[in-house]
């Protein structure tokens, strides 16, 4: 654990250590008051009572006390702004690192989960880190520090209730351990609620067609059991140790307050020393068991915080150089790659796509043809060969610079909560207003904008939910010209579209992909006829390649698709 805070305390080591400078002084300030109490009460059983000194102890404890409540405000505020500062520093570390890791780990891992670390996992470092350190460095200190006018009064009472210690460490062990078990499966449960309930909301439809809703849908309804377990587990199974080392101290100091009794019998203990033990012996134990109750939860705190580490832990795609290419012309040279190990999806890939030219990937479904342009944008980085662009390997290129050179357009189009105007400048953040209207024009977005209550400042909702499949098409082919980049990866873009709206697609991609390197996915064949090469992919590998008219008389697997869709042409539903 103490690992794991001090990863956090590296982001801002100066706040930290003015931090800890001001809880000594606070714990300073709580505990010296204490000195001065024990001196009051010597004076009080001295042969002649010294009314002023009585008086002075009174006054200074006043002084203690006012600087305490000073130094308590700048404690309360300096530990609640280190700490929002250090959690935002964690987010916007793992913000810049989630987006500099591959596109693999977002297919590997649970992208409910990864949402869960950036929010939930920070959020309970901040609200137990805020409440629970400074509670604990103020224990920790005024501990030592009545310990000491404790030993100075007594050794030997002080060594009985200090013997209390490590039986109270032994429970805050058995706490820990099991607080680690519980906590882990809790934070799983927890998870577990996010990833059912994104799943429930997402196919809301389908569950409501299938009468599903409710507790009738299953994983939900197991997920929120399963949590409510976790959460009982997690307070109940611990808490008996808590208690139970709560108990060992309260039946210490009942075995000092007798063995001090003993010694004031017999003598051997002076009056002022057995008060000072029944005052301030019991106020040794009061910090004690803030440690009991926050050590614990820190505990279950440095399951979120080893979440949170483990995420900025991930290995980071090659950062590269920011190094650019000369050109734009795209090679793939005897590459292979695998999202999974052994489940090879491209096997020993080699083409060249000339700058300013056409080439378009077809073959059945699960071929790779996707899988080409996430590695010519460098979502992923393939585990054989090289894939170039201008001669330069993307893998010695910073992903940002790749990024730079790439638009891409595809099926699934994704919209961010805001107005199609902001939408489309999200390809070029310094566009003026003239160029965003422009490439708005160019991709016949304006056709359907200003019938929308606002135009072009209408909301397009979350994901884009206000707006059609080919409006939500339209406006990602205006990014792309906004952006200008000189390569341009179409996959799919009207694979689903009504004819109206294809019709406005194509020629909004037709003003797109003018003097531009293009690489094209697409099912139907007809829309590529005039490609300067077609890339034919079967299982992973290079079937064939050529242009429209080479590949239909080769009469090949090209040939064959072609003919089935040529079938489908006709294709129509027959009553019973």
């Amino acid at each position: 654990m103490i690992k794991n805070i001090f990863f956090v305390f590296k982001t801002a080591p100066a706040m930290v250590r003015k931090n800890i400078l001001l809880e000594l002084l606070h714990s300073l300030f709580i505990a010296v008051p204490t000195g001065f109490l024990l001196l009051i009460v010597q004076e009080l059983f001295s042969a002649e009572i010294n009314q002023g000194r009585l008086w002075t102890y009174i006054w200074i404890m006043l002084v203690l006390l006012l600087l305490q409540l000073f130094v308590s405000v700048k404690t309360i505020v300096g530990t609640n702004t280190m700490t929002y500062t250090l959690s935002t520093n964690l987010r916007i570390r793992l913000g810049n690192h989630l987006q500099r890791l591959s596109m693999g780990t977002f297919k590997q891992r649970d992208p409910g989960d990864l949402a869960s670390v950036v929010l939930q996992d920070v959020a309970n470092f901040e609200m137990i880190f805020g409440h629970t350190i400074g509670n604990m460095a103020a224990a920790f200190f005024a501990t030592v520090i009545i310990s000491v006018f404790l030993f100075l009064t007594d050794w030997r009472l002080a060594l009985v209730l200090l013997a209390a210690l490590p039986l109270c460490w032994l429970m805050i062990r058995i706490s820990n351990y099991l607080i680690v078990q519980e906590g882990g499966k809790h934070v799983e449960a927890r998870n577990a609620i996010g990833a059912r309930f994104l799943e429930y909301v997402q196919g809301i439809r389908h569950i409501k067609s299938f009468g599903m809703t409710g507790v009738r849908f299953g994983s939900l309804d197991k997920a929120l059991n399963d949590f409510r377990k976790a959460s009982i587990r997690t307070e109940a199974i611990p808490g008996p140790f808590v208690l139970t080392g709560g108990l060992v101290l309260e039946l210490f100091f009942l075995l000092m307050l007798g063995i001090a009794v003993t010694f004031f019998a017999h003598g051997s203990l002076a009056a002022p020393a057995l008060i000072t033990f029944l005052i301030i012996g019991y106020r040794l134990y009061e910090p004690l068991k803030i440690v009991l109750v926050d050590y614990v939860v820190l505990r279950y705190m440095n399951i979120s915080l080893s979440r949170v580490i483990e995420v900025l832990q991930i290995p980071e795609q090659s950062a590269g150089t920011k190094r650019r290419p000369d050109g734009y012309e795209i090679s793939f040279e005897d590459v292979s790659f695998a999202y999974q190990e052994g489940k090879e999806v491209l096997r020993q890939v080699s083409f060249r796509v000339e700058e300013n030219s056409m080439m378009a990937l077809v073959g059945p479904s699960g071929s790779g043809k996707t899988t080409v342009t996430a590695l010519i944008a460098r979502f992923w980085d393939s585990q054989k060969g090289t894939v170039k662009i201008g001669g330069v390997d993307v893998k010695d290129m910073e992903p940002g610079e790749v990024y730079k050179l790439i638009s891409e357009v595809f099926q699934d189009v994704y919209l961010f909560d805001d107005s199609i105007y902001n939408n489309i400048r999200f390809g070029k953040m310094d566009a003026t207003e003239e160029e965003v209207i422009r490439a708005a024009d160019l991709a016949q977005v304006l056709d359907f904008a200003w019938e929308l209550p606002g135009g072009l400042q209408a909301r397009t909702g979350e994901g884009g939910n206000q707006l059609s499949g080919g409006q939500k098409q339209r406006i990602s082919i205006a990014r792309a010209l906004l952006k200008d980049a000189p390569i341009v990866l179409l996959d799919e873009a009207t694979a689903s579209l009504d004819p109206e709206n294809e019709i406005h697609i194509q020629k909004a991609i037709q003003e797109l992909v003018k003097n531009k390197t293009v690489i094209v996915v697409a099912h139907k064949l007809a829309t590529i006829r005039n490609a300067d090469q077609i890339l034919v992919l079967k299982e992973g590998a290079l079937a064939e390649q050529g242009t429209h008219l080479h590949l239909m008389e080769k009469q090949g697997l090209y040939h064959h698709l072609w003919g089935i869709q040529q079938q489908l042409g006709g294709w129509k539903i027959k009553k019973a």
